[in-house]
C-alpha cells in the first residue's frame, strides 16, 4: 500500500451550546482533518483533534498546522507500507505532536481496515457490537442550570454522567447532583485544576463521601506524588489522563498507586496503535480504562466508538452521540446513542460516509501535498 497524497482541512463547527473546564469556555470546536489518498485511489480519514489553545496540553490546532505538512506528510508520502506502525516508524525521530500523529495514524488504520474488508473496530480487536457511551457536562452558570442539564441527559438515556470541576466549583454542585441522582454513575473532572495541599486534600475527601466513580486528574500533568498522597487518603478511584501520554507513564501510575482507573484518549496518546496499546497493558494491570474525548467531529468520534470496543473498555466512554454537541456533523449518518449506546459499525473502514462536499465547503484553510511539490529543476 502506498498514499500518494494528503489533503489537511482546517474546520470549525460551533457547539449547540458552550462548554466550560477549569480553563476556558468555548462556543466553537476547530480540527484539523487529515485525507490520505492511496496509489490505487482508496481515501482513508483521520482528524486532529487539538484544542486551539494550549491548556489541556502544548498543542494547538495552529502547531498541528505546522508539524502536520513539514514532518508528517513528507515522512509517509509515497511509502510503501503494510500495516499503520510501519507508517508510524517513518516519524519515529518527532518528539511529541501527539494529536497530529493521531490524525495520520487515524488515516492510515482507515485505509488498512478497508484494504482488509473489515470494520475499523475489527482489525483493531474489537469484540462488542455496541459500547456503553457517558456525557460530560462543563461548568455551568448555576446548580440549578446544571441539575437541569443532567437532567436532560438522564432523559436522553445516559446513565453516566461526568462533571467539570475547578476551584469554587466542585463540592457544592457535586453534592446537589449526588442528592439530586443517588444511584447515578456519577465522576469529576478537574483538568488538573488543583495544587496539593491539606486543604485541598480535605477538600477530596468530602467529595469522597458522594460515591463517586473516580476523580479524574486532580493534579497537574507530571505531578504523580501528589496524585500518590491523595489515592492514600479516599477510597474514590483516581483516574488519570493528562499525566498518561506514553507507556511508561501508564507503569508509573501502577507502581505508585498514583491512579487506578485510566483515561484513554486516542489523541492524547499519538492515535489508535498506542491507545490500544495501552488498553493491552492496562488489562495486564488489572486497570480497568474508558475512552475520553476531546469534542471530536464525526471522523474522531468514529475513531472512539472503534477503539471502545475493545474488552478492557469496561466503563462508559465519552462517545455520545453527535446530535448532542453539533446541529450538523461531517458523516453521515452521525454517530448517534440510544438508551445510553452507541452501536459499533461492522462495515469496512471508518463505518461512517465522511461529507468531503462539505468539508470542502466549511475549510478555513486546506493544505495539499499535490500543490505543495515543485518540481526538480531541470539541468541544464
Amino acid at each position: 500500500m502506498r498514499i500518494d497524497r494528503i489533503r489537511l482541512f482546517e474546520v470549525s463547527l460551533p457547539l449547540r451550546r458552550s462548554f466550560e473546564t477549569s480553563s476556558h469556555r468555548k462556543s466553537a470546536i476547530t480540527h484539523a482533518l487529515v485525507e490520505a489518498t492511496s496509489a490505487d485511489g482508496a481515501v482513508g480519514w483521520g482528524e486532529i483533534a487539538t484544542p486551539q489553545d494550549p491548556f489541556f496540553g502544548a498543542e494547538t490546532t495552529g502547531t498541528a498546522w505546522l508539524v502536520a505538512p513539514e514532518f508528517l506528510a513528507p515522512a509517509v508520502l509515497d511509502r510503501e507500507w503494510a500495516h499503520p506502525e510501519e507508517l508510524e516508524a517513518a516519524w519515529a525521530k518527532v518528539r511529541g505532536h501527539e494529536f497530529a500523529k493521531a490524525g495520520f495514524v487515524g488515516a492510515a488504520w482507515d485505509l488498512f481496515a478497508q484494504y482488509q474488508g473489515r470494520s475499523l473496530a475489527s482489525v483493531l480487536g474489537g469484540t462488542r457490537e455496541v459500547v456503553q457511551a457517558g456525557v460530560s457536562l462543563g461548568i455551568e452558570p448555576s446548580i440549578d442550570a446544571l441539575l437541569e442539564q443532567v437532567q436532560r441527559q438522564l432523559d436522553a438515556g445516559y446513565s453516566r454522567v461526568k462533571l467539570k470541576i475547578a476551584p469554587g466549583w466542585d463540592l457544592e454542585p457535586v453534592t446537589a447532583v449526588r442528592a439530586a441522582h443517588p444511584h447515578l454513575d456519577l465522576h469529576v473532572d478537574a483538568n488538573g485544576a488543583y495544587d496539593w495541599s491539606d486543604e485541598v486534600a480535605e477538600l477530596f475527601e468530602r467529595l469522597d463521601a458522594s460515591a463517586l466513580t473516580m476523580i479524574e486528574q486532580p493534579f497537574g500533568v507530571r505531578d504523580f506524588l501528589a496524585h500518590q498522597q491523595l489515592q492514600r487518603r479516599i477510597a474514590t478511584p483516581i483516574c488519570l489522563d493528562e499525566s498518561v501520554v506514553q507507556l511508561d507513564d501508564l507503569e508509573t501510575m501502577v507502581r505508585l498507586d498514583a491512579g487506578r482507573i485510566l483515561n484513554v484518549k486516542v489523541s492524547r496518546m499519538g492515535g489508535l496503535t498506542q491507545a490500544r496499546r495501552a488498553h493491552d497493558r492496562a488489562s495486564e494491570l488489572g486497570v480497568p480504562v474508558w475512552c475520553g474525548g476531546m469534542h471530536e467531529f464525526g471522523i474522531g468520534r468514529a475513531a472512539n466508538v472503534a477503539v471502545s470496543s475493545l474488552p478492557n473498555f469496561s466503563l462508559p466512554s465519552d462517545v455520545s452521540g453527535s446530535d448532542k454537541y453539533y446541529e450538523e456533523d461531517i458523516i453521515q449518518p452521525t454517530v448517534a446513542a440510544h438508551g445510553g449506546t452507541v452501536a459499533v459499525p461492522n462495515v469496512p473502514g471508518l463505518g461512517y460516509e465522511v461529507r468531503a462536499d462539505r468539508i470542502t465547503e466549511l475549510a478555513n484553510r486546506v493544505w495539499d501535498s499535490a500543490a505543495a511539490r515543485v518540481p526538480e529543476a531541470e539541468e541544464v
